[in-house]
């Protein structure tokens, strides 16, 4: 008899930490890793010194807030910029820099973007985002999610960056199972990244064999003209 599996909030949770690790990973080309242990939590907050919330809502709702110390959000910020090749003289050295919170906020949008592919492929269902919002804080302010969510179940799960920064994710959502009626193949997970640098290195490949068939051609019709 085939075992029934169920996907619980903790299952969706640690989806969420494993986008967290493997987006941050590759966009700031160092280790970063979660904590095996999660947290229960009364609520979520935005805390000090730099914090990032996002909601989405769809097949359930919920609220991902990441809270970085100043050490951790500018070692992401410096290590995601200069693999993008930017020189270390003209990065910010301020975690309040306007830069700073732009990069967080693009690499939180990557990491629920991944996370909604996860789930849209392993559960079966579609979540929707909203833009993230990233502050510079110096107090805690409570965030939460709309009212309509009954009792919603709050997490916090810690991260360590390379350098053994820490900074900690928090998910508060509607306390949910998903229950699998049938087998189903999960989709291939699609990487934008590779599918651009597959058709780039093909479009390389090509130039110079249409140079080459070009120039065959331009001095096959030269021999021509001279009856050669």
């Amino acid at each position: 008899m085939r075992k029934t599996k169920v996907v619980t909030s903790e299952d969706i949770l640690l989806k969420l930490c494993q986008s967290a690790t493997a987006v941050l990973t590759k966009a700031t080309d160092s280790p970063v890793h979660h904590a095996a242990m999660v947290q229960k939590i009364v609520k979520t907050s935005l805390k000090p010194d730099i914090g990032c919330f996002v909601l989405f809502d769809g097949g359930f709702s919920g609220l991902v807030v990441i809270n970085f110390s100043s050490q951790a959000a500018l070692e992401i910020y410096r290590n995601y910029m200069q693999h993008m090749g930017i020189p270390e003289e003209e990065l910010a050295t301020q975690h309040t820099a306007d830069e700073v919170g732009d990069v967080l906020g693009e690499l939180m949008n990557q990491i629920i973007g991944d996370f909604t592919g996860k789930i849209k492929r392993s559960i079966q269902t579609s979540i929707t985002q909203n833009q993230p919002k990233m502050m510079a804080v110096n107090k805690n302010i409570s965030v939460s999610v709309d009212s309509n969510i009954d009792k919603p179940q709050a997490r916090r799960v810690s991260f360590t960056t390379e350098n053994n920064h820490i900074f900690y994710l928090e998910l508060a959502m509607e306390r949910t199972e998903f229950i699998q009626l049938q087998d189903f193949e999960e989709g291939e997970e699609v990487d934008p990244d590779s599918i651009l640098e597959a058709e780039t290195v093909r479009q390389l490949e090509g130039k110079p064999n249409d140079k080459n068939e070009k120039k065959d051609n331009g001095s096959n019709d030269l021999l021509d003209e001279l009856g050669i």
